[in-house]
């Protein structure tokens, strides 16, 4: 018979390879290396928004902190939302195609817009009422942008005035978006503010000829003028802190447009122009010095056509699905408008981004930089200015690694081969 194996020492174990393997107990000292706890955060607004990793959980924290019907009037798109649905599908089909071996080390995430440096390829949209979702408002998302050196766009219907946001960010690139309206003096009167308070950029958004129905905000009463229900009224009164916030700062409302006589309803009506046609484009063209981009665009012949009147370039855009419902995503059209207008105009995509992996697609695909609404607004529901503070350093993040991951080491370096198969309007690879 061979030998017997000796009996195992107690307290020893044996590893996969029969080695015999000491144990001991860990010394207090070697704990702290192993084990150690997240300190507690005190501040609720920095507890939540430490705890957020992404967009969407700032969404899920914005919709615990705000009023439905406010939640809703962010969240929400016209119609059946298929548009709305369309836009983030598209970026969630995209398909990278990294490159090996390449150094990634000090990424460059900069790029020019419009003969400016920016930061990330990375804009803030314009977007209404933004006092309503959180009494930072404007000024809070112009001071983020500034800190982080990329451009903000204030809107027509914003709840703060050109004349606000350059007091708030004097440094910052601050762009105005218009609705050009049949008021010919109004039109002058918000163009020439735009340029006395140093605004470089006019957009002009081209897809409201007509006001898009979101069943939600009238379902909610969030109209103009508002029609809240008891349901909506008694939703709101959840929310304390967003109620005194409202009464106890200056009322929400259309700040550039406060001098205008009439109701809210009557400056909606004029913002809302059925006779929007390439016209105003030619007028706006003569009566400012600045860059015009025209928004709305998804159509490769009007994106030729704005060009020629002197546009300096387009944002691919379906109004986040707010508008006209059933329209095309607009990464899926982006290729064909840039094939239309050429290498050298500026292509800004819109709608639907949520992810910094949605912004290198973008890039990659054609757009020199995104616009954000959504993402920011949800920040600032979710903690106010640090909210949005909170939202660019997660897109940062998000698309500095993933450019990294790619296997480029700068925003020049992404290119259509990083996209796998063909996309429509564009040649496949």
């Amino acid at each position: 018979m061979g030998s017997v194996p000796d009996s195992p020492v107690v307290g020893e174990g044996r590893g996969t390879s029969g080695a015999v393997t000491g144990r001991q107990l860990p010394k207090v000292s070697e704990l702290g290396d192993l084990v150690r706890f997240r300190r507690p955060v005190l501040d609720p607004v920095e507890r939540r928004l430490s705890r957020s990793l992404s967009i969407d959980d700032l969404r899920r924290v914005a919709r615990t902190t705000t009023p439905r019907s406010v939640f809703d009037y962010v969240d929400g798109a016209a119609e059946a939302e298929v548009t709305a649905r369309r836009n983030r599908q598209a970026f969630e089909d995209v398909v990278f195609v990294p490159d090996s071996l390449r150094s990634v080390a000090d990424p460059d995430t900069s790029t020019v817009l419009l003969g400016q440096h920016v930061a990330l390829p990375l804009v803030f949209a314009p977007t209404g009422y933004t006092r309503m979702m959180h009494h930072h408002g404007e000024v809070a998302v112009a001071r983020v942008a500034q800190r982080h050196g990329i451009p903000y766009t204030l809107s027509t219907v914003g709840t703060s005035t050109v004349e606000d946001v350059q007091r708030a960010a004097p440094g910052g690139q601050n762009w105005f978006q218009l609705y050009l309206t049949n008021d010919t003096d109004l039109n002058r009167e918000l163009v020439d503010r735009a340029a006395a308070a140093g605004f470089s950029t006019l957009v002009l958004t081209v897809d409201t000829s007509v006001a898009g129905s979101r069943l939600k905000d009238v379902r909610n009463g969030l109209t103009i003028p508002a029609t809240l229900t008891p349901r909506t009224f008694l939703n709101m009164a959840r929310y304390p802190a967003w109620w005194t916030n409202k009464l106890t700062t200056p009322p929400v409302g259309f700040a550039s447009m406060r001098d205008f006589p009439g109701t809210s309803a009557d400056v909606a009506r004029v913002l809302f122009e059925p006779g929007l046609s390439f016209e105003h484009l030619s007028w706006l063209r003569e009566h400012w010095n600045g860059h015009i981009l025209v928004k709305g665009i998804l159509n490769p012949a009007d994106a030729r056509q704005v060009m020629a009147l002197g546009a300096d370039g387009v944002v691919v855009s379906n109004h986040g699905g707010r508008q006209l419902d059933r329209t095309p995503a607009t990464l899926d059209v982006l290729p064909s408008v840039r094939a239309a207008v050429g290498p050298e105009a500026t292509v800004l995509l819109d709608s639907g981004v949520m992810h910094g992996q949605d912004v290198v697609a973008a890039v990659a695909l054609g757009a020199d930089a995104v616009m954000v609404g959504r993402a920011y607004l949800y920040g600032i529901m979710a903690g106010g200015e640090r909210g949005v503070e909170r939202a660019v350093e997660i897109l940062e993040s998000e698309y500095t690694r993933g450019m990294q991951l790619l296997g480029v080491r700068s925003t020049a370096g992404i290119e259509r081969r990083h996209v796998r198969g063909e996309v429509p309007g564009s040649a496949p690879m």
